[in-house]
């Protein structure tokens, strides 16, 4: 039997089957997938197949095998692994809540999201959450950050769950309705009051930021997936403090930013990397301010050290 994913808790997995209805279920034994190191076998969007036992009177699946993803999000596990986390898998897009303050979101961390996403060919959205604080400064910084991805060919919304102009339910529903996705950013940006807004029902938990270091507190808990209505589902995860490029090689970097795919064929050099080769066409963008002085540091950080976070 197959069935879906719906949550993990790194040692259990809730499961959708096939007729709608849940079940717990474990790992037989150790689960590896061969082209992957990861810290779990099994992720939020999995499509896994399991069989049944009983332990007295409970029943619950366990699970043999997982099926070929066709896109996943992942990320490195922390600073000194080499194995990599899954987020989620087998997506339609996905959702990088952005917060101007408290807390900051940096750009290097919206960037390093971005080539994760675009190395699996995953639509991403960013949305700007908590516009209703936004102070003039603030309002500026969002439409340079707008202008800037939106040329890029990213969608950016703008979004507050105290204003209806801006609501999720407004500004959100239309692009989610039919797919399955996931909604990500750190601790505190506002992950769980969007789903909250688009799905009551989630009732997920919400807590005030820490006044002490303006981070977000870990509100929830393991990865879960929440239907809309049949066709429509959110991957709710846990806030995410860094994110560090993996199973990515130096010279496929530059491909999953746009602008900088873009001017390849211009370059000197086939292999050119955008680092210091004479006549590189992105190394002359960047000098003549035709290219994002910030787009192209997050670059260089992902380029000459991977480890770097924020």
């Amino acid at each position: 039997m197959n069935g879906l994913v719906i949550k993990s808790t790194g040692s259990w997995y809730r499961i959708r089957q096939e007729d709608g209805s849940i079940l717990e279920a474990r790992i037989k034994g150790k689960i590896r997938l061969k082209e992957l190191d990861t810290t779990n076998p099994i992720a939020v969007g999995d499509i896994v197949a399991y069989d049944y036992e009983s332990s007295g009177d409970d029943t619950y699946g366990v699970i043999s095998s997982v099926a070929p993803r066709h896109n996943y999000i992942i990320r490195k596990s922390n600073k000194l692994s080499k194995q990599g986390q899954i987020i989620a898998a087998n997506l339609d897009m996905a959702i990088l809540v952005v917060t101007l303050s408290s807390p900051k979101t940096s750009l290097g961390f919206i960037d390093r999201f971005l080539v994760m996403a675009g190395a699996y060919h995953i639509p991403v959205t960013l949305v700007f959450n908590k516009a209703d604080l936004y102070d003039e400064g603030e309002k500026q910084y969002y439409m340079h950050l707008d202008a800037l991805y939106t040329g890029l060919g990213y969608t950016c919304v703008l979004s507050s769950i105290h204003d209806d102009k801006h609501s999720p339910s407004q500004q959100l529903l239309p692009l989610i309705s039919g797919k399955k996705v996931l909604i990500s950013g750190h601790s505190g940006v506002g992950k769980s009051s969007i789903l909250n807004a688009l799905l009551p029902l989630a009732r997920q938990k919400v807590e005030k930021i820490s006044d002490m270091h303006q981070k977000g507190k870990h509100t929830t808990t393991f990865a879960e997936m929440f239907f809309i209505d049949d066709k429509t589902a959110i991957i709710d995860t846990p806030g995410i403090r860094d994110f560090g490029i993996i199973d990515l090689e130096q010279p496929e970097i530059g491909h999953y930013f746009p602008e900088i795919r873009a001017l390849m064929p211009n370059c000197r050099f086939h292999n050119c990397i955008h680092l210091n080769e004479p006549g590189c066409a992105v190394i002359k963008a960047y000098e003549e301010g035709t290219i994002s002085a910030s787009r192209y540091y997050n670059y260089l950080s992902i380029l000459e050290n991977q480890d770097i976070f924020s």
